[in-house]
């Protein structure tokens, strides 16, 4: 079965396994309010799609960040009701951006299961030149805040050159701008007591985060927009000066 957009859809079983959570959190989740229901299918079952993954990955990124259940129910409230799974997992990443590095030790198989999929010798020389799952001995030491992220990018056509590459320059821009922020933080607060500044830094660092994400964002579209744009308008082989066809 799939959903109305075509993609396969998720029986709560596999909802739970693919999030890492239990069927009975699933159905708490739902009782809340917090997940939107099902769509029902043959036999009166249950199924889910990307959004309600993604929802409740993000649900579980914000009790990993010691939220209550009353503060997480308010944050949902007050999103957008029409947020795409892509939408969700940026909220996600704004969560986690705050949290302690999470990364442990899994089996294969217990990677597959949360990657939702077998995974290839491809598929994982990918997820570890992502720095996602990296291979130590028998086991790979697993950064889960990135798995859902580095799963989906497997199913992009890009080599692992290209992924090396793209992540090389990411970080060295990331550090380039934390290292300028800093900078100017602690200019700005070089007077101050140091309990002002553990207090300043703890509002600033979730602004700073969300600032980063929106201007990526928005310059990452300006970009692949003059891209495409220019792709148009000047087509292999085509004269640029030539009128257009009727």
């Amino acid at each position: 079965m799939t959903t109305d957009t075509g993609e396969p859809a998720l029986t709560i079983d596999e909802l739970a396994a693919r999030a890492g959570v239990t069927v009975r959190t699933v159905r708490f989740y739902g009782t809340r309010g917090l997940l939107p229901p099902p769509a029902i299918g043959p036999r009166r079952v249950g199924h889910y799609g990307r959004e309600h993954l993604a929802r409740l990955e993000l649900i579980e990124e914000m009790q990993h960040q010691g939220m209550t259940l009353a503060a997480i129910e308010r944050h949902l409230r007050g999103l957008p009701p029409d947020l795409t799974p892509h939408d969700l997992a940026i909220h996600r990443a704004v969560v986690a951006s705050w949290a302690p590095d999470a990364v442990e030790t899994v089996s294969r198989g217990e990677l597959e299961r949360r990657a939702g999929r077998p995974l290839t010798d491809e598929d994982l020389r990918q997820l570890a030149a992502m720095d996602v799952a990296v291979r130590d001995g028998e086991s790979f030491r697993l950064d889960s805040g990135l798995l859902r992220l580095g799963v989906e990018l497997l199913d992009v056509p890009l080599s692992e050159e290209t992924v090396l590459a793209a992540r090389t320059a990411l970080v060295e821009h990331a550090r380039a701008a934390a290292h300028e922020l800093a900078r100017l933080l602690r200019e700005a607060v070089a007077e101050r007591d140091t309990r002002d500044v553990k207090s300043l830094s703890a509002h600033m660092h979730p602004l700073v985060v969300q600032a980063l994400l929106t201007t990526f964002q928005r310059s990452l579209k300006e970009e692949l927009r003059e891209w495409l744009d220019g792709g148009r308008q000047e087509r292999p082989g085509e004269d640029p000066g030539a009128a257009p066809s009727a």
